[in-house]
Order: structure tokens, then sequence, then C-alpha cells
């Protein structure tokens, strides 16, 4: 009896610090804000108007060092990803210094033509660059194939492609000092009860690159989809059932 409630004690815990609703939140704008996640890293959250979904929310995040930082996705515009980045700069006195997009899509890089206008250098998946340039969006500025290690200061930021899976050329941003790991729209969140807009996704690999990413990170403490609450490793395995029931 005892070991049973100490197991529901503990799995009420990990939800309660897993709860988005618990993550301390700083209000930008009526359409931009951050929530923090940890000293050194915050969810940013922002909410627009898309043809076909009505008012929706996209997530990205902020990893900061010594009043450095990368940014990872950014909202659907260059107009909200010019408030999240002044915000940034002039509240937090932090230094943009790089800028990672998950996939091709607005809700990742729509705001890549201000950070590419103020000199912020971007990396992508070489088939991010490769789709962009095809469909004259604005370009990430460095590209990488299968995985790619990033400094900031003594801090490690590594990039994976394991895969396609809601598009073609979706990444992950694994980050050790934080245990996060930002999964972009490859990952749902609790909530979903469907995969969303599967228009680019490729459903057939989509299933193996959740498995790789599932024992690849396994002490994953955050996982951060694209849309939705964050979670832990249970948002992939969520992710893994949904795509179970598409078959």
């Amino acid at each position: 009896m005892n070991r049973i409630i100490f197991v529901f004690l503990a799995f009420s815990i990990t939800q309660i610090v897993f709860s988005q609703n618990d993550l301390k939140k700083i209000t930008i704008t009526k359409d931009v804000e951050l929530l923090k996640i940890s000293d050194n890293a915050y969810v940013h959250v922002s909410y627009s108007d898309i043809p076909q979904y009505g008012r929706i929310s996209s997530n990205g995040l902020v990893f900061i060092d010594k009043g450095k930082a990368f940014l990872f996705d950014t909202p659907v515009t260059d107009s909200l990803t010019k408030d999240l980045v002044t915000w940034l700069q002039d509240s937090m006195k932090i230094e943009i210094v790089g800028f990672i997009p998950n996939h091709w899509h607005i809700d990742c890089m729509g705001g890549l033509g201000y950070l590419n206008s103020v000199g912020i250098n971007s990396y992508a998946n070489e088939l991010t660059i490769q789709i962009a340039k095809s469909k004259n969006l604005p370009v990430p500025k460095q590209g990488f194939r299968d995985s790619l290690i990033l400094k900031l200061n003594d801090k490690v930021i590594r990039c994976y492609y394991l895969g396609a899976g809601h598009t073609l050329d979706n990444i992950v941003a694994w980050i050790p000092s934080e245990h996060i790991l930002f999964g972009g729209c490859m990952v749902k969140d609790l909530n979903a009860k469907d995969l969303g807009n599967i228009a680019d996704a490729d459903l057939k690999e989509w299933p193996t690159t959740i498995s790789k990413a599932i024992h690849k990170f396994p002490n994953a403490r955050y996982v951060i989809p694209g849309h939705g609450q964050v979670g832990g490793i249970e948002l992939l395995t969520h992710t893994q059932q949904l795509l179970t029931r598409t078959k």
C-alpha cells in the first residue's frame, strides 16, 4: 500500500511540475508572453490568427546564459518577433546571438525576415534552407545535415535531424544543461486529440522519428511542443500513440 501511495504522489508531483499554469508568466504584449521553465530558459508563446485555424498559440524557446541568448522558433510575423526581441533586449538586457527554426512553416520562422534585417545569425537543417529558397521565403544563413553543436558561452546546444515527421525537415534541439528538448510541431501536447496540420507531414516516417527521440532523450525533463502545454517525456509517447491511431 505504501509503495502505491508513493508512486501516486510521485506521479502527481510530476504533473504539478509540468503544469503550464504553474509557470511564471511575463506578458510582453497581448499577443506575446514568456513562461519561465528554468533559471536560463523561457518558452515564448505568441498568439495569431492563421487562416483555417483561427487564433492559435505557438511556442518557441529562449535559452539564456550570461546576457546572451539563442532563440528557437519565432512568432508567426516579423512584427511579433520584433516585439519579442526588443523586449528581451530592453527589459532583460539580453543579446540574441543565434536563431534555430524547427522547420520551414510560418509558426517557426515567420519572423526570420526581421532577424535577418538586424543581423542575427541563424542555423537550420539544409532541407529547411532548400524549402525556404524554393518558396521564396527568408532563408536561414547556415545549414547542417544530420547534427549541429552550438555553444552559448560554455553551454552546449545540440541540434539533430532525426527524420521526417510533421514536415520533411523538422529537427529537435537538446540543451543538456537544462534537460530541455525542443521538439516543435513534431511533438503534440497532452491535450492534442489528433496530429493537427498534416498537409506537409510524412506519416510513414513520423513514427520512426518519434521513436528515435524517445530513445535518444530519456532524461528530458522539459519537452516543448510547437503548440500547447509544456510537458515531460510523456509528450513523446503521447505523440507516438496518436501516430499509432492514425495508421
